[in-house]
Order: C-alpha cells, then structure tokens, then sequence
C-alpha cells in the first residue's frame, strides 16, 4: 500500500518549509509514501521553496507541480489526478505532522478496509497565544478538532477538517473529485467543498473515522486572529453553505435555513452563559460570529 501526501500550496512560502521537513522526517518507511506538491499559482517565492526541498529530498518520493486554475479544488483535484497512492492524504501548506503521522495512518488504513476516509487530530500552534475573546466553539476557525485519545466514527454533523484529511482513491472514482465551484480562490474566504465531499461519501453509507494518532499542528499567525479576518472568514462560511445547497432546490436551502435558526438559538444559549459567567468577549464574539455566518448565507453574491 502507498499513501500519497497531496500538499496544496497559495503563498506559503513562510511556513511550507516546516511541512515539508515534518514529511521528511517520518516514522514510517519512505517506500510507502510520496509528496505531491501542487503550487497553485503562488506569487511569492513558495517556489524557491519547494526547489530547495527537493534538492534535499533523500530518498523521499516528491514531485512538484504548478496548477495554473486558481483554486483549491482545482490543486487538490491535480493533486489527485497526479498520485499514485491507494490512500490519498491531504495537508495544509501551514500544517506540520508529528513523527508517527504518516504511520498510523498507514496502519488504520491496512487494518480497516471498510473505512472510505478519517480525519486527524488538529492543535492549534499560535503565533502569540489564543485570544481572550476564542471560545472552544469557535476554535474551528483556526481548524482545530480534537475528538479524544480513541478511534471513533465522526459523528453525523461532524467532518474532518481540511488541514488533515485522507481518503482511499476509490473514494474520487466512486463518487467524484472536489466540487470546483467550491472552496477558496486565490485569497477569498470560500469554502464549503470539504463538506460537500463527505457528504456524499456517506449518501453511500461509507465510513469516516476520526483518527487520533495521525496528529499535526495548525500554525495560526496573528492575521487570522484579527475581526477583520474573522469577519471575512465567518461570512464566506456562510456564502460557501448557500452556495453548496443552491442548485439542489429548495428543500435543500429550507433545510439550511433551518439548520442556521438552531444555531443562532444554541448561540443566544452561550450567550447567556458566558455573560452570567463574566466571560463577555466570548459571549459577545460568538454572537458576532453567528451573524456575519448568516449574512453570508443570505447573500451568495457577497464578496469575501
């Protein structure tokens, strides 16, 4: 079995580095993995870069390549078409995996064969530290998820986030790539298409796990923890959920609409809470959050 580590990458040039040396350096044997960098129109040096990796690559299997349609679904569905792997591994460019990463992986993978996808763990690695206002509610902003020490089914609602994801190959085949319309765009706040994949894995009744040992950090530089960024973010949430269920019809958006008016109550509830508990930012950002989600559903038009 080979698993292919697919690294997509916009300007990354300050953190791919440690990517790609925490891929490097890995527990498991190199035969059984390959790095597919896919640069997907970056105007920095993020080139450089991955050059320089690869002069240095010893023994590793890495290919580089350069995906002119801008997008993240466009790199990511490159990524695919250029893998060679069974198990198809997803990365972000700010991530770096533990040493054991790739390994348990491999070995979930080689012991359950029922299991279309898993997600991993994902820890936050701020540049300074977390902000007074983030709640735990709101750290899926920074891409964090943390389901435990033990392998379990991803609850219904719940997804693996894009940071550290893996599919079988068979997944792309049986039921299609990234959907293009979805997902970030150069510097645009999108997104949606993660979701939207999962989704119809288990309209087919496949597994996805939540794997913890196959572990990495999220770097999270003080840009991303700025209102104006969080804003930005929050609606293009919003605008990604309006347009993932658009075209399905009516009933796709009624139940969308629906879904959002039980968050907005779970978010008064928390509210509450946190102001009664003098805790007023997170109460207050929660909230703030909560409807800069709605206005980008109420608006696929909206630019983020």
């Amino acid at each position: 079995m080979l698993l292919s580590v697919v690294l997509c990458t916009y300007n990354g040039e300050k953190y791919i580095s440690k990517a790609l040396n925490g891929l490097k350096n890995q527990a498991l044997d190199k035969k059984k993995y390959e790095i597919i960098l896919i640069n997907n129109n970056s105007k920095d040096k993020t080139e450089a870069v991955c050059r320089e990796f690869e002069a240095s690559a010893d023994n590793i299997q890495y290919r580089y390549y350069f995906e002119t349609k801008q997008g993240l679904s466009f790199a990511r569905n490159r990524g695919i078409a250029e893998s060679k792997g069974d198990i198809i591994i997803f990365l972000d460019d700010d991530a770096y995996p533990t040493f054991n990463y790739l390994l348990s992986i491999f070995d979930f993978f080689n012991k359950y064969k029922d299991v279309a996808a898993i997600g991993g763990k994902i820890v936050p690695d701020f540049e300074t530290q977390r902000p007074h206002w983030m709640s735990d509610f709101l750290l899926p902003l920074v891409s964090v998820i943390d389901l435990g020490e033990a392998i379990v089914e991803f609850p219904k609602k719940k997804y693996p986030i894009g940071a550290n994801m893996a599919f079988r190959k068979q997944v792309f085949e049986k039921y299609g790539n990234f959907n293009p319309e979805l997902g970030r765009c150069g510097e645009g706040m999108e997104g949606g298409e993660e979701k939207d994949i999962f989704q119809r894995i288990r309209l087919n009744n496949e597994h996805v796990f939540y794997v913890p040992g196959a572990m990495v950090y999220h770097i999270v530089p003080n840009k991303r923890l700025s209102m104006e960024y969080i804003r930005k973010q929050s609606l293009g949430v919003g605008k990604s959920e309006i347009l993932r269920v658009y075209k399905k019809g009516s009933m796709h958006i009624l139940r969308s609409a629906f879904i959002e008016l039980i968050k907005w109550a779970v978010s008064l509830i928390l509210f509450f809470f946190y102001f009664i508990t003098l805790r007023f930012l997170k109460g207050t950002m929660i909230i703030r959050f909560r409807y800069w989600v709605t206005k980008g559903f109420l608006n696929k038009n909206i630019k983020v």
